[in-house]
């Protein structure tokens, strides 16, 4: 029974899938709307910079300020260092 459940889902996820790709044709890209002006293209450094290099460094600045701004207590951090096995019990 469930591996009829599991084909029958797989069934339909792929047709599903087959018929989002039908109906999105690229070929409905090539007729231009009324008004629309399309600017210059972008050369392949330009596309590596906004796509691939400016998220990188956005990350990382984030990360930084993230890492330098911190102001939690050392106790309070998971790390091998202050992992205690015994519990701090004062009597």
């Amino acid at each position: 029974m469930d591996k009829k459940n599991a084909l029958r889902a797989g069934a339909l996820a792929a047709g599903t899938t087959l018929m989002m790709l039908l109906m999105s044709s690229p070929a409905l890209a090539l007729t231009r709307d009324d008004g629309d002006d399309p600017g210059t293209g972008l050369s392949v450094i330009e596309t590596l910079g906004q796509f691939v290099v400016a998220p990188i460094v956005l990350f990382a600045v984030i990360a930084g300020l993230v890492l330098v701004l911190d102001k939690s207590h050392e106790k309070h951090r998971v790390t091998s260092r202050n992992v205690a096995t015994k519990a701090d019990v004062k009597a």
